[in-house]
């Protein structure tokens, strides 16, 4: 038979019950409802996203209403006293919505022109991962630009957790913006993309320290506009700038700038030879 717990263990215990009842239930009812919110509103201005119809336009209206007080109603416990109120913010937000949903159908449309595989962009909003992240975050970049505290992050996070693809929502990312594959791509808080630019998976945009002191610099490269990046590239430092035009080959490593219409790439040394027609010398252990 096991010893009973000493008084100090449920001490511990009883005051980690009194911090849990505190905010336990908050915190996994706030993650949900932020994933269950962002995609409500991607339904919205995506009817290719939606479950149901909408009639009359006053019925889209109402969601869309719905839909800024359910915000209001997440960050109210969020907001610090002194800033503007949740309704305020909430209503702010959707007053952006229409910039927004510009945006991300020019990144469709970019994303879609910019891939042989892709026959519509019925097909891009509905199935590229490329665009749930870009999505997803344009929505908590907005919330991070009007400071709203952590509920931007639970947005990313989300969309990191269904897409493999890593965008802090403090990044900001300029127009006709295409993702290709995208699993493993990371792109730090401080990041500047401009226009036209297209990532493909792997791609590491970040930070060449990550002491907390930096925490307010700018920490990630600064990518110009008309720039193609290929796998697996890392590119890091806030003084780093991509020229525009330029080509980042697949595996480089940069940790400086690089001038407007550059092709940079890594030169690697692939070894052949013959193979023993036994097979006694291919003999690998994984």
């Amino acid at each position: 038979m096991s010893k009973p717990p000493s008084k100090s263990y449920r001490a511990f215990v009883a005051d980690l019950y009194t911090r849990r009842s505190a905010t336990a239930d908050f915190g996994l009812q706030l993650r949900q409802s932020a994933q269950q919110w962002a995609d409500d509103v991607l339904a919205a201005l995506f009817p290719q996203l939606c479950a149901k119809s909408y009639r009359i336009a006053t019925e889209l209206e109402a969601e869309l209403l719905r839909l800024e007080g359910e915000l209001a109603r997440m960050i109210a416990p969020l907001v610090p006293k002194g800033a503007a109120s949740a309704l305020d913010i909430a209503h702010a937000f959707s007053e952006t919505l229409p910039d927004i949903h510009r945006a991300l159908l020019l990144d469709a449309e970019a994303i879609n022109l910019g891939d042989p595989a892709a026959e519509s962009l019925d097909e891009v909003i509905l199935a590229y991962p490329g665009f749930t992240a870009i999505a997803i975050h344009r929505l908590a970049h907005q919330l991070y630009r009007q400071r709203v505290p952590i509920f931007p992050r639970l947005l990313s996070e989300y969309a990191h957790q269904v897409t493999g693809i890593d965008i802090h929502p403090g990044a900001t990312i300029g127009t006709s913006f295409a993702i290709d594959h995208g699993t493993g791509i990371v792109i730090g808080e401080s990041t500047m993309i401009g226009n036209n630019v297209k990532l493909y998976q792997g791609v590491t945009l970040g930070a060449l320290s990550v002491a907390k002191n930096l925490a307010k610099q700018k920490r990630h490269p600064t990518i110009e506009d008309n720039v193609v990046i290929y796998a697996q590239a890392v590119i890091l430092g806030g003084d780093t700038v991509i020229g525009n035009n330029s080509v980042i080959g697949g595996n480089a490593w940069l940790t400086h700038s690089v001038a407007p219409y550059s092709v940079v790439q890594q030169e690697s040394e692939v070894s052949i030879r013959s193979k023993d027609a036994s097979g006694g010398n291919a003999v690998y252990v994984i």
